[in-house]
């Protein structure tokens, strides 16, 4: 899998919403914004909450690949991370989603944990790299 860097850490650290894309088997897209998006201590794992999806966890099942990006007026540089995707409704992990989500309001669900591996990182900023492969 692939790990980001440390300064993609950082400016993964100070989004607050982030677009979440995933596409059905027939290839259907769908784009999503969401809140709860939390990168994990191996910096190559990513957990998303599912509180409210409705094509999204459609499309995850069908097709278990999903692509976010990093970008906003805080962040220096845009970069986009596409990923595996399990589907986690029980087990530890799963706890302590569900514990972390709780603490923000008893009013989120927590459904399901979306843990999403990332295999690749690209440039999405503009100019001659825009789209290369970064890890």
């Amino acid at each position: 899998m692939v790990k980001l860097t440390d300064e993609m850490k950082e400016q993964f650290a100070k989004m607050k919403i982030f677009p979440f894309a995933t596409a059905s088997k027939d290839g259907v897209p769908n784009v999503i914004p969401i809140g709860m998006c939390f990168l994990q201590e191996d910096a190559e794992t990513i957990w998303i909450v599912d509180n409210f999806f409705l094509k999204t966890i459609e499309n995850l099942r069908e097709n278990p690949k999903g692509a976010l990006y990093v970008w906003g007026p805080e962040i220096k540089g845009c970069f986009q991370i596409k990923g595996n995707i399990r589907i986690i409704d029980r087990g530890e992990d799963f706890d302590e989603m569900r514990k972390i989500v709780k603490a923000r309001g008893e009013h989120f669900p927590a459904k399901f944990l979306i843990k999403m591996k990332i295999t690749d990182i690209f440039e999405c900023g503009p100019g001659p790299n825009a789209g290369k492969k970064l890890l």
